[in-house]
């Protein structure tokens, strides 16, 4: 059995969970005033928080300035490869998870972006082989989101696989980090910096966040006077 044919129950079982709560709060989830009611107006505010190459991707370069540039698409599409075509979900993934963090206004709101989030960074990784040089990016943007989401055994899964696809891409180490932090389980937290940190020694995220946890166990050893 392949990496990918592993993971596909796995992820067939967020995006189930992910659905279920976002059909939930679909009623709520256009409440962002000042905004168009979906992504797909493409904002010139959103857009810019985009990375440079959603504009090229499908949809986006239709109504986006600049994204019917075929030369810079194609100069996009042979650095990221045949999984350029599912692209564009990612982004609009990336759209709302930026409305669910920083935009909405209620709780109900921010919940339903945040799944539908979910169901965008799914397209992609239902399709993009292992190989596909954004995939731990996109494993680990999901990640990040189940966690704002309260779901964090469902956001190792995701965090683990792309620590597992590149094990020297330090991104979802700070994040497996930050969520052992939370919960209490400093020593695995540390666990997972200093192996991060083995892959990637001059990683100044995870230094720092091992650094603190060092700080805050000494202050915590320290007798009281």
């Amino acid at each position: 059995m392949t990496a990918t044919a592993r993971w596909r129950p796995l992820a067939s079982i967020a995006l189930a969970q992910a659905l279920a709560l976002g059909s939930c709060t679909s009623a709520s989830a256009q409440d962002i005033p000042g905004y168009p009611a979906n992504v797909e107006g493409y904002d010139p505010r959103e857009v810019a928080l985009l990375p440079p190459y959603c504009k090229y991707t499908q949809l986006f370069r239709e109504k986006v300035p600049g994204g019917s540039n075929a030369e810079e698409g194609q100069r996009w599409q042979a650095i990221l490869g045949p999984t350029f075509f599912a692209m564009h979900h990612y982004c609009w993934g990336l759209m709302k998870t930026n409305r669910g963090v920083l935009l909405a206004r209620t709780a109900t709101v921010k919940a339903a972006y945040l799944n539908y989030s979910i169901e965008e960074f799914d397209w992609v990784i239902q399709r993009a082989p292992d190989d596909f040089i954004l995939l731990p990016e996109v494993l680990t943007k999901k990640g990040e989101v189940l966690i704002r989401l309260g779901k964090g055994p469902l956001a190792l899964v995701s965090l683990e696989r792309a620590a597992e696809l590149k094990p020297d891409y330090w991104p979802p180490y700070a994040q497996m980090s930050d969520f052992y932090k939370s919960v209490g389980d400093v020593a695995k937290a540390r666990t997972v910096l200093e192996q991060g940190l083995s892959f990637s020694p001059d990683a100044t995220a995870l230094k720092r966040r091992l650094a603190e946890l060092g700080a805050a166990g000494q202050a915590h050893a320290k007798p009281a006077p």
